[in-house]
């Protein structure tokens, strides 16, 4: 069985309204990140692949399976949704048993998933703790473990870290991480960070078409000259907002050192080239094609 998934051409339509459009990807083993803001598609994407959503046309297969056999890509594939969660009046350890049974696993393997799992994502101190007590990590890891419970060959996470605090999502990253050695993993997210600290393939999505595909490094050489900081006068900040796409600024009394992606050097005081980040990137790459950018409003 091969460990790749192939989206061709795809499209996905609810009434008038195109979620999809003529997506087209290959994603193959380890950590791949797509990246987009809310409302970009990646939601719909997510669960077409896991059968949750049909598609209008194309095709997709996961591991060599055509996404129509939907029992098939179930069994080989573990779903963490945005919005999971559990009865909250189970237990840790009675929600795992309970999705175990559904799954139709043999009693002492179910088990021995469990207790690995618990161990894993750092929840056996809490395996007898209901579920409606859990903060919003533990809950999170909760769900990476039912999504593993029946060892999947793909495992898929949509906006796993929104709301996290730093140290949980950082935590959640490293824990993803691990898991990609052994299976093809992807990360939904409009969190920037996340794709920067785990990803090395991403795909950049917007209005339900894929705008960009490629490593981060090719993202970050294609931003490169397109990066500047200027230090303006604080009266200046608004034309300069109106004019540019900023992307960060730091405050100093009067004056304000203004972070910026433009084509060409900003004719702006003293403005320096700066190296991109993955977050410079990425936004360049939406304002590249076309996208309204409102960097620096708010």
């Amino acid at each position: 069985m091969e460990d790749r998934i192939e989206i061709r051409n795809v499209n996905k339509f609810y009434g008038r309204k195109q979620a999809l459009k003529n997506v087209n990807l290959t994603i193959e083993r380890g950590m791949f990140g797509l990246l987009g803001r809310n409302g970009a598609g990646k939601t719909t994407l997510m669960k077409t692949l896991v059968t949750l959503h049909k598609k209008d046309s194309g095709s997709i297969t996961v591991c060599g399976i055509p996404v129509e056999s939907a029992k098939e890509i179930r069994a080989i594939t573990g779903y963490l949704p945005q919005d999971f969660n559990m009865y909250p009046s189970m237990t840790v350890w009675e929600s795992l048993d309970y999705l175990g049974v559904l799954s139709g696993m043999e009693r002492k393997l179910k088990r021995e998933r469990m207790e690995m799992l618990l161990k894993k994502v750092n929840l056996t101190e809490q395996s007898r703790k209901k579920v409606g007590a859990l903060s919003g990590g533990m809950r999170r890891r909760l769900g990476i473990a039912q999504a593993l419970l029946h060892d999947p060959k793909v495992l898929i996470v949509d906006e796993p870290t929104a709301g996290l605090d730093p140290e949980e999502r950082i935590r959640f990253r490293n824990l993803l991480c691990e898991t990609a050695q052994e299976r093809i993993v992807i990360l939904s997210t409009h969190i920037v960070g996340d794709i920067e600290a785990t990803c090395e393939k991403i795909a950049v999505m917007n209005e339900g078409e894929i705008l960009w595909q490629g490593t981060v490094e090719r993202l970050l050489r294609e931003a490169e000259g397109k990066v500047f900081t200027v230090q303006v006068e604080n009266r200046e900040l608004l034309r300069v907002k109106e004019q540019y796409v900023v992307t960060g600024m730091v405050a100093h009394g009067t004056s304000t050192t203004v972070r910026l992606v433009a084509e060409k050097m900003p004719g702006l005081g003293q403005a320096a080239e700066a190296e991109p980040n993955v977050e410079d990137a990425y936004i360049y790459c939406l304002s590249s094609h076309g996208c309204e950018v409102m960097g620096g409003e708010g």
